[in-house]
């Protein structure tokens, strides 16, 4: 259960499932006007956390540096679309126990109670606590707020009154653009065996028996008188011949690995950007830009 004494904690921490999903950070913190604990908080999701949804802290958990909710990402991503601007109206605040199963009664502010919020949002000098009827307070909260009841993160004295000057300042949003490092998918680098033919030409030799006349000459005629006059003879020879034969070795050929290169791309994103514009009237007013 997170408590009054958590709620310094609970700004700038993540929050997640209790699964270990992260769903975004935690934007604002709205109190229960009645015993001041912490009910339901903002979460900055979608890219750059251009978005906030609203989750209730019953049964949330802080732990370590996260905050745990009983709800999947999922969700909580597709609550009702509430600006967190303002407070909670009654409707809003059924509107949210609905979607999320819960009760609104049991402590919880009553839809007669249109004040029953309190905002707060980390401030550079600690944690600022609205307790007026509009109960909201924003970043960096400071000057006159002509009764409104709501701090608005822009208030910074352009109020026209008796201890500020006759100008405003005009402020506008600009888109930041960044990047992360996401997976993007994996390769594989594998080694398998496969059965090919080859042909390969291999020189081959053999013997033939072949026929050779000499004549008698004065060298040979001894050999040729030795014997009987006249007789029957056999003589015989073996004959050798070449056959192909083809085995295998295993060489290495080469080497081959798997490394990674970096390439650029450039693409091409959108959001959503506020800019204040001042209107103003009265007779014969003409608009006159400084030097």
């Amino acid at each position: 259960m997170i408590s009054q004494n958590d709620i310094q904690r609970v700004f700038g921490t993540d929050v997640y499932t209790t699964g270990g999903d992260k769903i975004g950070s935690v934007g604002q913190v709205y109190l229960d006007n009645e015993s001041g604990d912490p009910e339901w908080v903002s979460v900055k999701t979608g890219l750059f956390g251009t978005k906030e949804s609203f989750v209730p802290l019953q049964d949330a958990a802080l732990n370590g540096d996260r905050v745990e909710v009983q709800y999947s990402k999922a969700q909580v991503k597709d609550a009702p679309r509430i600006d967190v601007d303002g407070d909670l109206s009654p409707a809003q605040e059924d509107e949210l126990y609905t979607y999320y199963g819960l009760s609104s009664t049991g402590g919880k502010v009553t839809s007669g109670d249109s004040s029953g919020r309190q905002t707060i949002r980390d401030t550079a000098d600690g944690i600022d606590v609205s307790r007026t009827s509009g109960g909201t307070v924003r970043d960096g909260d400071r000057g006159d707020t002509s009764g409104r009841g709501t701090f608005r993160d822009d208030d910074r004295g352009d109020t026209s009154g008796p201890n500020t000057d006759d100008a405003m300042t005009r402020s506008e949003e600009r888109l930041v653009a960044g990047t992360r490092t996401e997976q993007a998918g994996k390769a594989r680098l594998r080694k398998y065996v496969v059965t090919e033919q080859q042909q390969v030409s291999v020189p081959v030799t053999r013997e033939e028996a072949t026929l050779r006349r000499e004549p008698i000459t004065d060298a040979n005629v001894g050999q040729a008188l030795d014997g009987p006059e006249i007789s029957e003879e056999e003589h015989e020879v073996t004959l050798h011949a070449e056959r192909p034969v083809v085995e295998t070795e295993a060489v290495p050929v080469e080497r081959v690995r798997l490394d990674k290169e970096t390439v650029t791309d450039e693409e091409t994103v959108s959001g959503e950007v506020r800019k204040e514009q001042i209107e103003f009237d009265g007779a014969d007013a003409t608009e006159r830009r400084g030097r």
